[in-house]
C-alpha cells in the first residue's frame, strides 16, 4: 500500500494535510474534555444538597442521642427524633445524589458531543479523498513503478502524450507528440509518474 507520494513536494503537502487533521482532532478532544470538566463542576450543587440532607438527619440523630437517657420519655422521644430526621433528611439526600449524578451524566454527554460532531464532520470530508489518493497511489505504484520494459514504456508514453494536461507535459517536454514519434519516452514517462505523485527510480538510456 502506497500511503504517500514519492515526489518530495507532493509528499510534504500530503503529510502536512494529515498532520493538520490530526491536530484538529486533538483540539476537538481537548475542547470536549474542557466542556466536560466545566459542566461536571455543577455536580457540586447536588453534593451540597446531599450534605444538607445529611446535616438535617445528623442533627436529629444528635438530638435523639441527647434525650435517650431521659427517664420514661427518653426512649420514645429519641426514636421519634431519629424517625423524623430520617424522614426529613433522607429525601433531601436522595435529591442531592440524583442531581449530582445528572450533572455527571450531562457532562459526559456534552463532552462527547462537543468532540464527536466536529470530528465526524472533518473526517467525513477528509477521509474519502485521502482513501482515493492512497488507492490511486497504490495502483500507480504497481503499474508505473520502474517502467523499464520497452513495450510498457511505449504504452505509458502514449498515455502521457494523449491524456495528460499540457500543464504537466510542458514541465518535461515542449513537444510531447514529437518525443513520442521519435521514441524518446523518458520525458513522457516522467510526466506520467509526476501526475501520479511518484518519482522515477530508474531511467532508460535508450528511450
Amino acid at each position: 500500500m502506497q500511503l504517500y507520494p514519492t515526489l518530495p513536494e507532493a509528499r510534504a503537502a500530503t503529510a502536512l494535510r494529515d498532520g493538520l487533521v490530526v491536530l484538529a482532532l486533538a483540539l476537538f478532544i481537548f475542547v470536549g474534555v474542557k466542556v466536560h470538566d466545566a459542566v461536571d463542576r455543577l455536580a457540586v450543587l447536588g453534593a451540597g444538597v446531599t450534605d444538607a440532607g445529611g446535616a438535617v438527619r445528623s442533627g436529629f440523630d444528635d438530638a435523639a442521642d441527647a434525650v435517650k437517657d431521659v427517664p420514661i420519655v427518653g426512649g420514645p422521644v429519641g426514636d421519634g427524633l431519629k424517625s423524623a430526621g430520617s424522614g426529613a433528611g433522607s429525601p433531601i439526600e436522595d435529591v442531592g445524589r440524583q442531581g449530582e449524578q445528572s450533572a455527571h451524566d450531562l457532562a459526559n454527554l456534552l463532552g462527547v458531543v462537543t468532540a464527536l460532531i466536529p470530528a465526524a464532520l472533518l473526517l467525513s470530508t477528509f477521509l474519502p479523498g485521502r482513501i482515493r489518493q492512497v488507492r490511486g497511489l497504490t495502483a500507480a505504484a504497481l503499474v508505473l513503478a520502474d517502467p523499464a520494459d520497452p513495450a510498457r514504456r511505449a504504452a505509458i508514453a502514449q498515455r502521457a502524450a494523449f491524456d495528460l494536461p499540457y500543464g504537466t507535459l510542458i514541465r518535461h517536454t515542449r513537444d510531447p507528440l514529437g518525443e513520442l514519434q521519435a521514441g524518446r519516452f523518458d520525458p513522457l514517462v516522467a510526466a506520467v509518474l509526476e501526475d501520479a505523485g511518484l518519482r522515477p527510480r530508474v531511467r532508460s538510456k535508450s528511450g
